[in-house]
């Protein structure tokens, strides 16, 4: 079972498609929208020390946006449920 983070905002198209790409894998995330939150917002960058979404942490470790993810299953395929 992998743990998913995903920090996203509702009007992002890259936050859209990786979800699809989660969803693709069959795998259930924890979606965090920053978009109204400056809390959650500063909890991405204190954990990713970046300002862009989307923001992906598996397993406690931050892979970075969607073409990183897309890359990070290409290299080593998730456990699905």
């Amino acid at each position: 079972m992998n743990s998913v983070i995903i920090y996203t905002t509702n009007s992002c198209p890259y936050c859209v498609a990786a979800k699809a790409l989660l969803n693709q894998h069959a795998l259930s995330y924890q979606e965090i929208d920053v978009a109204q939150d400056t809390q959650k917002f500063q909890q991405m960058v204190d954990l990713t020390n970046q300002r862009t979404v989307p923001q992906i942490i598996i397993d406690g470790v931050h892979i970075g946006g969607h073409r990183e993810l897309s890359r990070y299953f290409v290299k080593s395929p998730l456990k699905t449920a």
